[in-house]
C-alpha cells in the first residue's frame, strides 16, 4: 500500500548490502519516485554512446529512478502501455554492470509496472512491507497473491510503524491497530522478518538524504 515504507526499507536494505556487495537500487515508482530525496541527488544520469543510461552512484550503490530523469518534478500522466515501456527500458537501457544484488523499489498495487516486471525478469523473490492495520493488509495480500501466481517467491514480511517509542520514558505505544505483519507471514507461511518502530530519526534521515543504517 502507498505510504507503508517500501522505499525506506528498500534504501536501507540496499545500503546494508552495499557494504560488502555490488548493489543496484532501481526505483520503479513512476508516479511518485522517492529515491532522489532518499539519497539527496537532483541531477540527470548521463548516457553512453550506445544511448544507455549510466546509473548515478552514491553510498557505494548504483542508483536509477524516473525521478532522476524527470528533474522538473512534473506530474507523470501516462497510460498503461507507456508505463510498461518505461519499466522495460529501466532494465534494457541502463548500464548496470556487474551486480550481486538489484533491489527493486516497487510502487503500490498490482498494476502495469508489476506485471511488466514479472513477465520480463526472473525475480529471486519479493519482500512484503506492511503497517499493522487491516487497511494496509488488504493491499499487501493482493500483492503477495500476485507474486504467487507468477511464480515469484515471497521471501518474508516486514511490519513498519509497529509502535511509537517515547523518547522520554521509553514506553511503547501502538499507534495503528492490528498485527498484520504477523498475520500475513502466517498466512503465506514465510518468515516474519522484523518490526520497525515509528521513528522520528528514520523519517529525518529520509528527508536528509542519508540512509538511516549509515
Amino acid at each position: 500500500k502507498g505510504g507503508v515504507g517500501k522505499s525506506t526499507v528498500s534504501i536501507n536494505l540496499a545500503a546494508v548490502l552495499s557494504k560488502d556487495n555490488k548493489v543496484g537500487l532501481l526505483d520503479l515508482d513512476i508516479y511518485g519516485p522517492s529515491l532522489p530525496m532518499l539519497v539527496g541527488i537532483a541531477k540527470q544520469p548521463e548516457m553512453t554512446s550506445e544511448k544507455k543510461l549510466i546509473p548515478l552512484e552514491k553510498y557505494n550503490m548504483r542508483l536509477m529512478s524516473f525521478g532522476f530523469i524527470n528533474t522538473e518534478n512534473a506530474p507523470a500522466v501516462w497510460r498503461g502501455p507507456m508505463v510498461s515501456r518505461m519499466t522495460q527500458q529501466f532494465f534494457e537501457d541502463v548500464e548496470w554492470g556487474e551486480l550481486d544484488y538489484l533491489i527493486l523499489d516497487l510502487p503500490p498495487g498490482t498494476g502495469d509496472i508489476q506485471l511488466t516486471l514479472v513477465q520480463k525478469l526472473a525475480l529471486t523473490g519479493a519482500v512484503m512491507v506492511t503497517t499493522p492495520q487491516n487497511l494496509a493488509l488488504l493491499d499487501v495480500k493482493k500483492g503477495a497473491d500476485m507474486f504467487a501466481k507468477v511464480n515469484t517467491p515471497v521471501l518474508g514480511v516486514i511490519e513498519n510503524m509497529t509502535h511509537f517509542l517515547c523518547p522520554h520514558c521509553n514506553e511503547a505505544s501502538q499507534i495503528f491497530p492490528g498485527t498484520s505483519g504477523k498475520e500475513e507471514s502466517k498466512r503465506l507461511d514465510v518468515p516474519f522478518l522484523g518490526q520497525i518502530y515509528l521513528s522520528p530519526e528514520i523519517a529525518q534521515s529520509a528527508d536528509d538524504g542519508i540512509p538511516y543504517v549509515l
